[in-house]
C-alpha cells in the first residue's frame, strides 16, 4: 500500500505590475504609460517584489518530502485539487473566496503579503510560522474555523456556491424586477438586486450596504445563516419594500426572475462567472452543505 505525501497548493492571482506589463507588451511601455499620467511604475514595481519576495519564502518552508505546486486565480476552475492538498493563498482577502468553491475541505491557508494594504480578515497566518502550520493542518493539531459558505441553486439545477455572499439581479446593475420571498411574505420588487452573504461576506460588500442603509445583521463566521440585503428597494404601484434585509436560517431565500434580458447570479464578485437568470426562473438561496476549513494558525 502506497501513501501519497501532502501536496501543497499555493494559488496567487497576477499582482499590479504583472497586469500592466501584460496590458502594455513591456516595462518600459507600462513605464511610460504611467508617467504620462504623473506616475511613477516604481511603486507598483515594490509591491510586486514585496509579493514574490514572500511567496518565494513560503514556498521554502514546504516540507521537503512533500509535493508542490502553483496555481493563479484564472486557471482555478481548470485545475483538479486532490483530498491530500493543502491550498495556501498568498495576497489578499479575496484570494481565498475565490477559491473556496472549488475545494471540499482541504485546509485552507492564507498567507498576507502586504499587511498595510491587506486587512488581512482570511489570511492570518504568519510567514514565519508557514512550515509548523503546514505539517499541523495535515496532522489536525492546528486552529481552523469551519465556514459556512452559501448557495444559490436554479429550479434548473445549475448552482453556485460562495464563501462571501451571491449578487441577484441585473448584470448593468440598472433596476432589477422579481419576486421575493421570504418564509410566508412575498412581494414584487424592483431594485439594484439583492445580496445574500454569509459571516465571512459580512465583513465585506454585505458591511458596506449595513452602514450605508443601517439593516444591520448580526452574522458569525461559522454560523449556520445567511444574511439578505435589497440595494435600493423601489416603491411604486406594482412594487413594495417590506422586505429590505434579514436573517434567515431554516427557510430559505426565493427569488423568481421578472427580467426578460439582463438577469444574472454570480457569487464573490465574479461576474463573469456568472448564471443567467430570465424571466420566470426561480432561485432558491441557502446556507450550503460545504464548508471552508480555515486554517487560522
Amino acid at each position: 500500500m502506497t501513501t501519497t505525501s501532502p501536496r501543497a497548493v499555493f494559488v496567487t492571482r497576477e499582482t499590479d505590475y504583472e497586469l500592466l506589463v501584460a496590458r502594455h507588451a513591456t516595462r518600459e511601455q507600462a513605464r511610460f504609460y504611467l508617467a504620462t499620467r504623473g506616475q511613477d511604475i516604481a511603486e507598483v514595481e515594490a509591491r510586486h517584489d514585496r509579493f514574490t519576495a514572500t511567496l518565494k519564502t513560503a514556498r521554502a518552508a514546504v516540507p521537503g518530502d512533500w509535493r508542490q505546486t502553483l496555481v493563479r486565480r484564472a486557471d482555478f476552475d481548470r485545475f483538479l485539487f486532490g483530498p491530500e492538498d493543502v491550498v495556501v493563498a498568498v495576497g489578499q482577502d479575496g484570494l481565498v473566496a475565490n477559491i473556496a468553491k472549488y475545494l471540499d475541505g482541504q485546509p485552507v491557508l492564507g498567507v498576507n503579503p502586504a499587511p498595510d494594504l491587506y486587512d488581512g480578515v482570511l489570511v492570518r497566518v504568519p510567514l514565519a510560522g508557514l512550515g509548523r502550520s503546514l505539517v499541523a493542518s495535515v496532522q489536525g493539531d492546528v486552529g481552523a474555523e469551519q465556514r459556512t459558505m452559501v448557495e444559490a441553486r436554479l429550479d434548473s439545477g445549475a448552482r453556485l456556491l460562495s464563501l462571501n455572499e451571491i449578487f441577484v439581479g441585473h448584470r448593468s446593475h440598472q433596476s432589477a424586477r422579481y419576486r421575493i420571498s421570504v418564509g410566508d411574505t412575498e412581494e414584487d420588487q424592483s431594485s439594484s438586486g439583492i445580496i445574500a452573504a454569509s459571516g465571512t461576506g459580512a465583513t465585506g460588500w454585505a458591511r458596506s450596504i449595513m452602514l450605508a442603509t443601517g439593516n444591520a445583521v448580526a452574522l458569525a463566521p461559522a454560523e449556520r445563516a445567511i444574511g439578505y440585503f435589497v440595494r435600493e428597494p423601489f416603491p411604486s404601484v406594482a412594487t413594495g419594500t417590506t422586505l429590505k434585509a434579514g436573517k434567515l436560517t431554516d427557510a430559505p431565500l426565493v427569488v423568481t426572475s421578472r427580467m426578460n434580458d439582463g438577469g444574472v447570479i454570480f457569487a464573490d464578485g465574479i461576474e463573469q462567472d456568472f448564471l443567467a437568470f430570465g424571466w420566470g426562473e426561480q432561485v432558491r438561496i441557502t446556507t450550503a452543505a460545504r464548508t471552508l476549513r480555515l486554517v487560522t494558525g
